[in-house]
């Protein structure tokens, strides 16, 4: 497996610098969190995109996705939503990124058939945008499909290999799945997965991997017994919770504790 980390980890940081931190570190890849403040967003033009392909290019790091905040299952008319997806898929084809993240985002207004029809739709819609620019769109678990047999619920309908999944462990732990049912639910549409810890399920504060209570063991050993060798993608967010330690200074103990992980479940 190839190990990547989310720039919701080191908010603002420049291009340059957070590939030095992956460089330094031994990550082989970077998801870069698309917000215009941040330095690559979808209002980057294109002299500004090829800078950054040149930058990633020179530091032999990947960009592994764009995670952008679309929500396909929230209620309203589908046009906005689709206009942002389609340009987060053009970002993601201008930097050479074979993902983008989006939410589900269903709303408590609506019924849980409800917001699954809307984002099988809005999802079947984008899919097809997404082959012709040779980007996946991955649903990530999370908010109120935050289980994977959820998110796997949607997929299944909207059946377009464009449109694939995005496991967040602790949101699937979260949702009371074992990642055994995870795993087994996602894998037929599983573009990569995110790892973080935390200290409980009312403290999701976050913490250096394997301090916290989430089974990412589990999570590695039912990978590995799977013979799936995909990206693990930690996602540590620094942004949300200014009193977390600083990202960089566990960057290094963090590969360690997954490399550990996976010769032992090796």
């Amino acid at each position: 497996m190839k190990f990547a980390f989310s720039t919701l980890g080191t908010p603002g940081l420049p291009v340059r610098d957070v590939l030095w931190l992956a460089r330094t570190h031994g990550y082989q890849g970077v998801e870069l969190r698309a917000h215009p403040e941040e330095p690559v967003h979808t209002g980057l033009g294109i002299t500004e995109r090829a800078d950054v392909v040149a930058e990633f290019k020179e530091a032999g790091i990947e960009v592994l996705g764009i995670a952008g905040y679309a929500r396909v299952a929230e209620p309203g008319e589908d046009t906005p939503v689709l206009t942002e997806i389609r340009a987060l898929l053009e970002l993601a084809r201008d930097l050479g990124a074979p993902f983008i993240r989006v939410f589900p985002g269903g709303g408590t207004e609506q019924s849980a058939e409800e917001a699954d029809a809307t984002a099988e739709r809005r999802l079947a819609a984008a899919a097809e945008t997404a082959a012709d620019l040779g980007v996946r769109i991955l649903l990530e678990t999370h908010d109120s499909h935050r289980e994977a047999t959820a998110v796997s619920r949607v997929l299944g309908t909207v059946g377009h290999r464009n449109a694939g999944a995005l496991w967040d462990v602790m949101h699937t732990w979260l949702g009371g799945e074992q990642p055994s049912t995870s795993f087994a639910a996602l894998a037929p549409y599983l573009g990569y997965v995110q790892v973080k810890d935390i200290a409980s399920a009312e403290d999701t504060t976050p913490l250096p991997l394997g301090a916290g209570v989430l089974p990412l063991a589990d999570c590695v050993e039912e990978l590995s017994r799977q013979g799936w060798d995909g990206w693990l993608c930690w996602e540590y967010e620094k942004r949300w919770y200014p009193q977390a330690a600083e990202l960089p200074t566990l960057l290094t103990a963090g590969r360690e504790h997954l490399c550990r992980l996976l010769n032992e479940a090796a």
